[in-house]
């Protein structure tokens, strides 16, 4: 058991750091000291968000409480706990998801988790199998499909707009469930990799009739066309990233088509993913497709947010130097 007495040790971290708009560094930063119920991490992987990051690295996140710069992104971390309060739930040496972190004192933390080490409140995070290791940063984006279509009374999708890692998750997600959606993908290079389902291209769709839409695209153009592919009564659901949605009234109406919006993930949903993957239901496996050091941390940002071959880009803080 660690000595209460130590919990005002202070540790460092190099970290992320958004000062501006596409403007990326790797800082030393002091970590803030540790209560009873925190957790000290080092972390081992940290994945680079496509949806959120972008947003904060463009500038074109809207503002809300906590906004601002300079920050530290990231949400999607794996790390080993090399220290444990004394009222935390988790052991030293144990793997852990870490969702984020806000322990850097006047440097934001949003969301906080790309950095080589981390305090968080333990009930936090979640203590994961060794044998998962960087594909474990996915649990994020996995949670999010999963809560796009598995709350009461949600079905899963017969049709999904876009092939990128959330759309892949979504797609497996409902393949476990026991559904064979389409998706739509309009990037040729990207229709690669769907097993259990099909990727085609929308225009060589013969169907165009579908009760669930989810739209992963962010695109609010193309409101007005899933609304034209709705059966009478069906339902698109919206989880990308938008800014303002329009779509045209008269067609919506003549089917009673309905628009819901699907937010981020609930610490339910990230328990039951958890035990999709851990159980085998749901693969990870091929969404990580670069790598890269902090070190090279501006670089990776501009691979991960450009380079159209990229799903998931991961920093690798092990050796960090």
């Amino acid at each position: 058991m660690n000595d209460p007495r130590d919990m005002t040790d202070k540790y460092q971290t190099r970290a992320i750091v958004l000062e501006k708009p596409e403007s990326v560094i790797l800082a030393d930063l002091e970590l803030t000291p540790m209560t009873p119920i925190d957790v000290l991490v080092d972390m081992e992987w940290s994945g680079i968000s496509t949806g959120t990051e972008k947003l904060l690295w463009t500038g074109k996140m809207p503002n809300f409480p906590g906004m601002g710069y300079p920050l530290v992104p990231g949400y999607e971390s794996v790390g080993r706990v090399v220290k444990a309060g004394t009222d935390s739930n988790l052991k030293v040496g144990q793997r852990v998801f870490v969702p984020g972190a806000k322990c850097y004192g006047e440097i934001r933390g949003l969301f906080g988790g790309a950095a080589s080490r981390v305090i968080v409140d333990s009930n936090r995070v979640i203590a994961i199998q060794d044998h998962l290791g960087e594909e474990a940063i996915l649990f994020a984006l996995a949670a999010t499909g999963y809560h796009v279509t598995s709350g009461p009374g949600q079905e899963q999708p017969d049709l999904i707009v876009g092939h990128g890692v959330l759309g892949r998750l979504i797609a497996r997600i409902a393949v476990a469930k026991g559904k064979r959606p389409v998706v739509w993908e309009t990037n040729a290079g990207r229709r690669e990799g769907a097993v259990g389902y099909d990727a085609i291209d929308p225009k060589d769709d013969q169907i165009k009739k579908y009760k669930t839409i989810v739209d992963v695209s962010g695109d609010a153009k193309l409101v007005d066309t899933l609304i034209s592919c709705l059966t009478p009564s069906g339902e698109i659901v919206l989880a990308g990233f938008y800014d303002t949605i329009s779509f045209s009234f008269p067609q919506a109406f003549m089917r009673e088509a309905r628009i819901r919006i699907a937010a981020q993930w609930a610490p339910g949903d990230l328990v039951a993913i958890k035990d999709l993957v851990e159980s085998g239901k749901l693969s990870l496996d091929g969404l990580i497709t670069h790598r890269s050091s902090p070190n090279d941390a501006n670089e990776a940002y501009h691979t991960a947010f450009n380079n159209i071959d990229c799903l998931k880009m991961v920093l690798d803080w092990r050796n960090l130097q």
